[in-house]
């Protein structure tokens, strides 16, 4: 028996099918996907909130090997997303887009402005098929 946090990144994964076809008309097959979900400690303020999804959405003009972004809230009406409230989607050409990606200045950057905020974090990375 599946436990719920694998159910819900299960349901996660197959939730995200549907939007990553249409982002697929724009990125070709075998691209490497990045999935972070964040859940914030109950002391982040609102306009702490706000600043680490700007500084997210600020990335993509930062670092060239991103080829596609998007985030969102949790909507979900069944309430599995066991804390975690924020989506972010990245795009790379390939894993070698990632690996210039993740020792960027401005990732770094972006890592120690949300230490300490989250309660949860979860990293999926996949090559659509």
């Amino acid at each position: 028996m599946l436990s719920l946090k694998y159910m819900f990144l299960l349901l996660l994964t197959v939730t995200l099918i549907t939007p990553v076809a249409t982002a697929q008309t724009k990125a070709k097959k075998g691209v490497y996907r990045h999935v972070v979900l964040f859940g914030f400690n109950e002391n982040v303020s609102k306009q702490q909130i706000k600043e680490i999804e700007d500084a997210f959405v600020n990335l993509p003009k930062q670092i060239d090997t991103i080829i596609d972004f998007e985030f969102g809230t949790n909507v979900s009406p069944e309430n599995i997303n066991d804390g975690l409230t924020h989506c972010f989607f990245v795009t790379f050409k390939d894993k070698a887009g990632l690996e210039v990606y993740l020792p960027h200045p401005a990732h770094k950057k972006f890592v120690e402005l949300v230490q300490g905020k989250l309660a949860k974090v979860v990293v999926v990375d996949y090559v659509s098929k």
